[in-house]
């Protein structure tokens, strides 16, 4: 009988298109309940799937560091991830979060003082 052998997956060989991307990220964020680093390893995974070194000579951060802050393990800075998001084509949009009750954006500024 033959042998099976398997190898631990890994998204980045399955991350091809820049949408591929978006939706991957953009699912991990939804996911992520808040946890910062669950996002930052899925914008890793998308920077290994382009290529860390491409990444860290776009963003001028060393890939070492990059391995480091989008590794899972660790909270990277906001501009790590502003720039890393930007070198693999992505941006961050803010928008209303439908699924709770907010209030008007008039009374919002009348509350800080606008």
């Amino acid at each position: 009988m033959a042998k099976t052998y398997t190898r631990r997956y890994d998204v980045a060989e399955h991350l091809r298109t820049p949408e591929e991307m978006a939706a991957y990220l953009e699912a991990c964020i939804e996911e992520s309940e808040g946890d910062a680093t669950f996002v930052a390893k899925a914008l890793g995974d998308i920077a290994r799937a382009q290529g860390m070194s491409k990444i860290a000579r776009e963003t001028g951060l060393s890939r070492e560091s990059l391995y480091k802050a989008l590794s899972g393990d660790r909270v990277p800075a906001f501009d790590t991830v502003l720039k890393v998001a930007s070198a693999v084509g992505l941006t961050f949009r803010v928008e209303v979060d439908r699924r709770m009750s907010h209030e008007s954006g008039s009374e919002v500024a009348e509350q800080i003082g606008r």
